[in-house]
């Protein structure tokens, strides 16, 4: 790692919570912390379960709920059990909790226009557009990828997203039977393995490694959801994969695509798969790729 790059990260980090005043515990002037703030805009007027408020800001569960009690000590909050399910606690704002986030949000936007108001029109533009893409590239480097249940709730969910998009996207449409399996019992230790990329406790991409011969793999059910690409997950899940592959000593990955996938043929070919005569009879195949592990 550059020591530089960390050193300019350290003091991004300094010179942004001083200047957006997160030291104080009179946030924005209303008399409490950031953190209770932001935990009021979490809210929202729809309210929210407290199970993701603790995901969505990455808070340990005893954190939230000194805030929450603190937020119910002022009037501006109430929880009860959930419609349906006793066992999950749900936050609402209370009339007061309500016009607490109409002010902060008032003083929030006073603030970004104080901001934005000291610089020139160019300036404004450079600050605004690095902010996009720190925001962008913050959003990447939060991205965790891990071997799951191939069966769980959330692996379900991405591949049976991967296959509603391969059926809107090949010319043919896609019937999952008529290509070569990818059976949960076949993407777990020692056959294979599921990997998916969460943010923020939401999964939002996969891809799974299958073993198909004597130190040959198969990659298989890559995906990332819409809403998350451009941050650099397809390219953690092959790294990622290739990663299990050396670890389970297979040599050889292999897979195929489909022609209307050019991203991803662009993605094999730029970390070294190379092009191969077929090696199944998946109707849905066009090209047909390799790699061999170092």
């Amino acid at each position: 790692m550059d020591e530089r790059q960390i050193q300019q990260v350290r003091s991004f980090n300094r010179s942004v919570t001083r200047r957006i005043g997160v030291l104080s515990d009179d946030y924005l002037g209303r008399g409490r912390p950031l953190a209770e703030s932001r935990l009021l805009f979490e809210i929202g007027r729809d309210g929210a379960d407290v199970r993701d408020l603790r995901a969505r800001l990455a808070l340990d569960s005893g954190y939230v709920s000194r805030l929450l009690r603190s937020l119910e000590a002022q009037g501006l909050a109430k929880s009860q059990p959930a419609p349906g399910d006793a066992r999950v606690r749900r936050v609402t704002l209370t009339a007061k909790g309500r016009r607490e986030v109409e002010a902060l949000d008032r003083r929030s936007q006073d603030f970004a226009t104080s901001l934005l108001a000291s610089l020139g029109e160019r300036q404004r533009e450079r600050l605004t557009t690095a902010m996009a893409e720190v925001e962008r590239l913050m959003r990447a480097a939060s991205v965790v990828v891990e071997p799951v249940d191939p069966a769980s709730d959330d692996a379900q969910a991405c591949i049976d997203a991967y296959l509603r998009e391969l059926a809107e996207r090949f010319e043919s449409g896609f019937d999952p039977a008529r290509g070569p399996s990818a059976d949960p019992d076949e993407l777990v230790p020692p056959s294979g393995v599921l990997l998916l990329a969460r943010l923020d406790g939401e999964a939002l991409g996969c891809g799974a490694l299958k073993v198909i011969g004597e130190g040959v793999g198969e990659i298989k059910r890559m995906w990332v959801a819409p809403n998350a690409r451009g941050l650099g997950i397809a390219q953690r899940l092959l790294d990622a994969l290739e990663a299990q592959a050396r670890a389970m000593a297979l040599h050889t990955l292999r897979l195929d695509t489909n022609r209307t996938l050019l991203e991803a043929r662009a993605l094999y070919a730029r970390n070294g798969y190379l092009e191969i005569p077929a090696y199944n009879d998946n109707p849905y195949a066009d090209h047909w790729f390799e790699k061999r592990l170092g």
